[in-house]
């Protein structure tokens, strides 16, 4: 069984291509859709006859990264900057996530930290992934924050990740993946974005890049 995988372009990665050496797009997803990771097959990564029945799209983004499933119940936050050489993309996921954390931190969320590569999580679970991808002097970052979708509607198209942080210990998504909402912060999307652009836009200022 098979699946067809498009190249990734959506809404977000607009701004990839923009004119400016600085951007940022928050989007919520109009309907479900799956992106594989760089290196992600998708007879490895997917439950296939799932996504197929239920008529999901299916893109391949240019980032690393595991397969991830957006939904309504998402918020897609993607970064895209100048940089002046190839560097350590360790310090911006942690520039990046910090102005995530620190937002979600105004709102009311407690004991969230970055763990792994570039995740967020509350306590030991998972709210939100990334990934960045480089060419010549341009860094695209992109992120999922999940802020009311079910663990198991994840699982019901995505197998267990080929590889995985060494905070998830093996736990499958209903037991590693949770949300705000879960975790009791019924905020409403609106709000987040509002709160987040009041911390991206000044990103500009602080990332470690030189032009």
């Amino acid at each position: 069984m098979t699946v067809d995988v498009l190249k990734y372009d959506l809404a977000d990665y607009s701004i990839f291509n923009s004119n400016k050496d600085f951007d940022y797009y928050l989007w919520i997803p109009d309907k479900n859709y799956i992106v594989l990771g760089r290196s992600n097959k998708p007879e490895l990564a997917l439950n296939i006859s799932n996504v197929n029945n239920d008529n999901i799209k299916v893109y391949k983004r240019p980032s690393g990264g595991q397969t991830v499933v957006l939904s309504p119940k998402t918020l897609v936050i993607s970064v895209k900057t100048q940089i002046a050489k190839e560097i350590n993309t360790q310090k911006y996921f942690s520039q990046i996530n910090q102005k995530i954390i620190d937002t979600l931190s105004l709102l009311g969320v407690q004991q969230l930290a970055q763990k792994g590569i570039s995740d967020i999580s509350i306590r030991d679970k998972k709210i939100l992934g990334s990934s960045i991808y480089l060419r010549k002097h341009i860094l695209f970052y992109h992120a999922v924050l999940n802020i009311c979708e079910s663990p198991d509607f994840i699982s019901k198209y995505l197998k267990h990740p080929g590889k995985e942080p060494d905070y998830r210990k093996g736990r499958k998504h209903n037991e590693f993946i949770t949300s705000l909402f879960a975790e009791g912060y019924a905020i409403h999307t609106d709000k987040i974005i509002t709160n987040l652009n009041k911390h991206l836009i000044n990103l500009k200022h602080t990332l470690s890049y030189t032009k």
